[in-house]
């Protein structure tokens, strides 16, 4: 399973589940790089700007082009442009309470304000009531429909153990560049 998972993963989850930080991790321990969807949703250095779609669109396009990476966002919408050539699909389906957790301990980022953590918040809490790509719903299909490599992670533990194995089957031939 280490081959697949470090050549080209997307990893999908609720906001506070943690993707950024195991996207990090496979990506230190594979060599490769990591794409955060954040970054391309959003346009650069103006927190709450949706960047034109097309144009994140064509951006995620041209990375999941690239021979060896790791996307990770809770944005379905754009993590359906990289699925048809990843290689593995890693959902963080974690309850609430983990997620919240995990946006707390976060706190402010990337120029959000009080009002802005606060929305988000909201945002993540909705995601198994709403109906988009960026939802539990949309998650799920998007799971289920992937014919390639997929692990669904129902809680931290689980995490940690794909990592502890990642780590111990990791070979020379799966640490090159």
């Amino acid at each position: 399973m280490t081959e697949p998972l470090t050549e080209r993963t997307v990893v999908i989850g609720n906001s506070g589940s943690g993707k950024s930080t195991l996207a990090e991790a496979v990506a230190n321990l594979a060599h490769i790089p990591v794409i955060d969807l954040d970054l391309l949703h959003w346009e650069e250095g103006s927190y709450g700007l949706k960047r034109n779609e097309d144009v994140a669109r064509k951006m995620v396009l041209d990375i999941s082009d690239q021979p060896r990476w790791i996307i990770e966002g809770v944005f379905g919408w754009l993590a359906e442009v990289a699925l048809p050539k990843a290689t593995t699909l890693i959902w963080l389906d974690f309850p609430w309470s983990v997620c919240r957790a995990g946006l707390v301990a976060r706190g402010l980022r990337r120029g959000a304000t009080s009002h802005d953590a606060a929305e988000l918040m909201k945002w993540a809490e909705a995601y198994w009531t709403r109906q988009t790509p960026s939802s539990f719903a949309g998650h799920s299909r998007m799971f289920n429909d992937f014919s390639g490599t997929k692990l669904r992670l129902e809680s931290r533990e689980q995490v940690a153990q794909l990592l502890e194995n990642l780590r111990a089957n990791m070979t020379d031939t799966d640490l090159r560049l």
